[in-house]
């Protein structure tokens, strides 16, 4: 169990710091074959873990995630999550994890729990129990939060809180957000009740991340393909110093107008190239780096509820990577 002391979202180095990073990676379902969009079958799993341990990354037990988190890494260090506690993870992927003393993340929503496909409280505390496995709050009722008033989303956040105190003891310092969508109104409630908030943009951790705002590279049977997994896990932190907007709850202004400023000793920015899914698909953005700074210039509005923006860097010592992913208020 890790407690709660909440610290400032603003870390305190804010300069280049040429982290290794933290890269997460997100699972859902194991071995369910009808729901692709969110499954992988456990022989793929299994491949997973297999390249993470022949690159001689470490795996992150996320007892340690503070300490890794505020400091400087100078190694590569990879943070198995699971979202939703579906039944399928305990069946096929707990006894593999367990066997293997692999840490990770599980994130639960309470209302779910106990439902048919889904895990029960005896299931989640047997968990719990293992020193290198923990539990982390997914809200109560994984609806999509930023569809609903924010008084309600204020009573489901705390709904699962004090179901969490109920069965665990404590409410966990860990929490994902449903569909990874938020707003800035949502993150400062979330600061409140937990040390840490990841999303579902792809993207690799570093020092000067925002921990409310963290990425996670989804991992299906689309995305979960044994060359790409191995190129995901070699990414490297593309670190910056800010972005505009701060908020990616897009209510208007669609497409908005993205800056993202870097730091001075950064060198290579030259090598940026970015894709986004503004209009009807993926497409080459038009960018312009001026003074350190990148405006992102997009050439229609998101379509979907959720927008999305991949950059990338050739850099001397491997490719370097951040994503960010809006919610889109569509009229």
């Amino acid at each position: 169990m890790l407690t709660l002391n909440v610290k400032s979202d603003e870390n305190k180095i804010k300069s280049y710091a040429n982290d290794k990073g933290i890269l997460s990676i997100m699972y859902h379902r194991f071995n369910e074959n009808k729901y692709p969009s969110t499954n992988i079958r456990m022989e793929v799993f299994k491949k997973h873990m297999e390249i993470i341990k022949r690159k001689k990354y470490n795996f992150l037990d996320p007892k340690d995630f503070d300490n890794n988190f505020s400091e400087v890494k100078t190694t590569k260090k990879v943070l198995i999550t699971i979202d939703d506690g579906f039944k399928s993870f305990y069946e096929h992927a707990w006894p593999y994890l367990k066997k293997n003393k692999i840490p990770f993340i599980l994130f639960i929503s309470t209302e779910a729990v106990g439902k048919n496909g889904y895990m029960n409280w005896s299931q989640i505390k047997e968990i719990e129990s293992e020193s290198f496995a923990f539990i982390g709050n997914h809200s109560h009722s994984h609806e999509y939060l930023l569809d609903i008033s924010y008084d309600n989303f204020k009573n489901d956040i705390l709904k699962s809180i004090e179901i969490f105190k109920k069965n665990l003891g404590y409410n966990p310092i860990f929490f994902s957000y449903p569909f990874g969508e938020f707003s800035l109104e949502h993150t400062s409630f979330i600061k409140k009740f937990f040390k840490y908030g990841f999303g579902q943009h792809s993207g690799v951790i570093d020092v000067n991340k925002n921990p409310y705002e963290l990425p996670r590279f989804p991992i299906n049977e689309k995305y979960g393909d044994l060359k790409r997994f191995e190129f995901n896990i070699d990414l490297l932190p593309l670190e910056y110093k800010k972005v505009i907007p701060k908020n990616k709850y897009i209510t208007n202004n669609n497409p908005p107008k993205l800056q993202i400023e870097f730091f001075e000793n950064q060198k290579n920015l030259k090598n940026i190239n970015c894709f986004s899914d503004e209009g009807d698909g993926w497409n080459k953005t038009d960018i312009k780096l001026s003074n350190r700074k990148l405006f992102v210039n997009f050439s229609d509005k998101f379509k979907f509820r959720r927008g999305r923006i991949n950059c990338s860097l050739n850099d001397t010592d491997g490719w370097r990577w951040f994503g960010l992913q809006f919610s889109v208020k569509l009229d």
